[in-house]
């Protein structure tokens, strides 16, 4: 583990690592625009069928007397499930019986209806355009909408997949660069789809790249710091995701329209980049892949960064080769997902890891993709979800410096599910409560976050970095399909999607119990690190009941 030695020669928290944090962060933000995006461009309006009397001039003209809206709406629209229009039926023909004094709404039959076979008309008081009332994605097509979430989230999954063993077989700082560019390509796409299908398929390969800007992000900033700094380091880049919160929030509120919307968050990436060819690749990869002469320039690039030329000239092949001895050595035996699966020491890791990066995609994207659901002002509760992420996760930052890894990553999936399933229990009538344990159940699941994105890359070696934190991004994408999925078990019982929200996490924040601490612990760059790490461990437990035992004699 030498390369935390050259590191401290060329600076662990310099200028440089000030710097390329802060270039990090800004796409983060415009990248969290993107997961939440359809919060406000696939916003369902309230609609109801079109309907003669109200929607054609002519016929309205034909009615008999002086008839307001609301009596020629009443004659033409049954009433719906929550005491307005319906949304999915119309009387085949005007129903002015129902204008008499006398009359009730119980006074038609089902079969005066029909579907709204001339299209929609929707309150466009909100936002003058969604990809909802653009398509028509509303009754016997509602299931297109969470389709195409899920298509979105499918697109991350695979990304994961493809992304983190190109990283590890490329680099970084290259895979993130191209990310960019397909985020800014097919992000700007979608704001010109012509038809939902399109729209899909522009979402699916912008996605693709999503799970690239994650991993590489959190990577290259903690490759570049020292173990005192990378908490610090990891929590800053998880800031980022909580201010993109806010950011969409506000550009939602001054852009109603989905076309517009979806052009204003993929642009920004177009500048993004062209400043990352800037960034700095990974040294601490490229010395362990067999790149020595492109990881000392490295080295003395950020050297001289940071105000230490005279270190970064005071490095030179010889020295990187005599710290670096037995961890070249080590690389050259092959590393690929088998490792992750079969080695021992890894295994358990790989498995829990990724059941925690499960629980977190599954509950977070369950329930911030469906903020109508909470029958609140979705602007105001996507700033606050932003505000409340920001302040768990800087609390992150103090429980994993006092606490550590393993016992925040378990109490934060834990304490996530509890304000979860104590929300079932809450009346419907009772919103402001109802949003605050949302509110809180979303915090929690902020700082498992952050935790789960420090202990995974401290979990596994340099070589295998990047695969497993891929495993883990797949995880998370698989368990976000499904989440939003879980929401039709709500036409069984309301509570019950609550309830699969809540358990999931509690069980998987249980499991992180069996993973290793690794606080203060320097990142392992080889398997035969992690496996050193566990024989230390193991050493130590073995010591610790035979020095009790021989102190009671």
């Amino acid at each position: 583990m030498a390369f935390s030695e050259l590191l401290d020669r060329v600076g662990s928290l310099g200028r440089l690592q000030v710097l390329q944090a802060v270039a990090l962060a800004v796409p983060l933000m415009w990248l969290t625009t993107q997961n939440v995006l359809e919060n406000f461009s696939a916003a369902v309006p309230a609609h109801r069928c079109w309907v003669p009397l109200l929607d054609n001039g002519t016929a309205q003209a034909s009615a008999p007397g002086a008839l307001g809206p609301d009596a020629l709406l009443a004659v033409s629209i049954p009433p719906g499930p929550r005491h307005g229009p319906h949304p999915c039926r119309r009387f085949r023909r005007p129903q002015w019986q129902l204008l008499a004094p006398n009359a009730t709404a119980t006074n038609w039959s089902e079969a005066a209806t029909e579907p709204c076979v001339d299209g929609w008309v929707y309150d466009r008081s909100t936002f003058t355009s969604t990809i909802v009332a653009q398509w028509d994605l509303v009754c016997d097509s509602q299931a297109l909408k969470p389709m195409a979430q899920s298509i979105f989230l499918a697109g991350v999954l695979v990304g994961a997949a493809v992304t983190g063993q190109a990283s590890d077989r490329f680099g970084r700082r290259l895979v993130l660069t191209w990310s960019y560019l397909q985020m800014a390509v097919w992000g700007t796409a979608t704001a010109f789809a012509p038809t939902f299908p399109l729209y899909c398929l522009f979402r699916f390969l912008g996605a693709l790249a999503i799970a690239g800007v994650m991993m590489n992000t959190a990577t290259l900033l903690m490759e570049w710091t020292s173990t005192r700094a990378r908490v610090l380091a990891m929590t800053f880049n998880s800031l980022g995701y909580s201010f993109g919160m806010v950011l969409m929030a506000a550009v939602a509120y001054g852009v109603r329209d989905w076309a517009l919307l979806q052009l204003a968050v993929s642009v920004p990436f177009f500048l993004c980049f062209v400043y990352s060819w800037w960034l700095v690749e990974s040294a601490r990869w490229l010395l362990i892949t067999g790149r020595l002469e492109r990881g000392l320039r490295e080295l003395q690039r950020v050297a001289a960064i940071n105000g230490k030329s005279a270190a970064g000239d005071a490095l030179t092949m010889e020295v990187v080769l005599s710290a670096m001895q037995e961890e070249l050595s080590a690389s050259r035996a092959p590393a690929s997902l088998g490792n992750l699966l079969c080695t021992p020491g890894l295994g358990l890791r790989t498995g829990v890891s990724t059941l925690c990066w499960f629980a977190f995609g599954f509950t977070f994207f369950g329930l911030a993709l469906d903020l109508q659901a909470l029958d609140s002002n979705i602007f105001l509760l996507q700033v606050l979800i932003g505000v409340v992420d920001m302040a768990a996760k800087l609390g992150t930052l103090l429980l994993l410096s006092c606490v550590g890894r393993r016992p925040t990553q378990a109490a934060s999936l834990v304490l996530a599910g509890l304000c979860i399933l104590a929300n079932a229990l809450v009346p419907r009538e009772m919103r402001p409560l109802r949003s605050a344990l949302a509110l809180l159940g979303l915090g929690w699941i902020g700082v498992a976050f952050t935790c789960v994105s420090i202990y995974t890359g401290e979990l596994f070696p340099t070589v295998l970095r990047m695969t497993a934190v891929g495993l883990g991004q797949m995880s998370a994408r698989g368990g976000a399909i499904l989440g939003p999925l879980v929401r039709l078990l709500g036409v069984h019982h309301p509570s019950l999607p609550l309830l699969v929200y809540g358990a999931v996490p509690v069980l998987s924040g249980l499991t992180a119990l069996l993973l290793p601490e690794t606080q203060n612990l320097p990142l392992p760059d080889t398997i035969q690190d992690v496996q050193n790490q566990s024989v230390k461990k193991a050493t130590h437990g073995a010591r610790g009941p035979s020095v009790l035992k021989s102190t009671q004699f």
